[in-house]
């Protein structure tokens, strides 16, 4: 049996939530020839927010690692939405993450982790990436953390 990112979901007793609606007047995802850019995604579980506050004042590193994860768990649902399969994805090349942080936190990389960590869980190999940490401290609906993925997808002919 091929391992896949939806075999390793599996494993690890996740299941991929529906995805989510935007705030605004965006596109949830684009692709641009072979790139597939999410929108920014929040650590929604059934449609809740579960997140809010800032890291440092009313979260813990370990709760914004837990938000991280799954906004990032939210992000390769909308992958897979604008892909169908997640087989067709080559490489994470980037991950980019807004964190609501209190002033007096320094320790909002290890909170990232938990996007990190689990882009490798999912993807292996394929899930190294760059990424970039960027921090606020007022968030849309006073969220705790955004994710963005990069990827680039296989050709159509070329899928694993």
């Amino acid at each position: 049996m091929m391992i896949t990112p939806e075999s390793r979901l599996m494993t690890a007793g996740v299941a991929l939530p529906q995805v989510a609606r935007g705030l605004g007047n965006y596109e949830p995802y684009s692709i641009v020839g072979n790139q597939l850019m999410t929108s920014g995604q929040f650590p929604y579980l059934k449609g809740v927010l579960q997140y809010q506050g800032q890291l440092g004042a009313e979260h813990t590193v370990s709760e914004g690692y837990a938000a991280c994860r799954l906004a990032t768990l939210n992000a390769i649902a909308q992958l897979k939405q604008a892909c169908g399969e997640l087989t067709r994805i080559k490489q994470i090349y980037r991950l980019e993450g807004v964190l609501n942080v209190h002033e007096s936190c320094f320790e909002h990389p290890k909170a990232l982790d938990g996007a990190s960590d689990f882009l490798l869980e999912i993807f292996g190999e394929a899930g190294r990436h760059s990424r970039m940490i960027w921090t606020n401290p007022v968030m849309p609906l006073n969220s705790l953390c955004l994710v963005y993925l990069f990827a680039e997808l296989y050709p159509d002919d070329e899928q694993k």
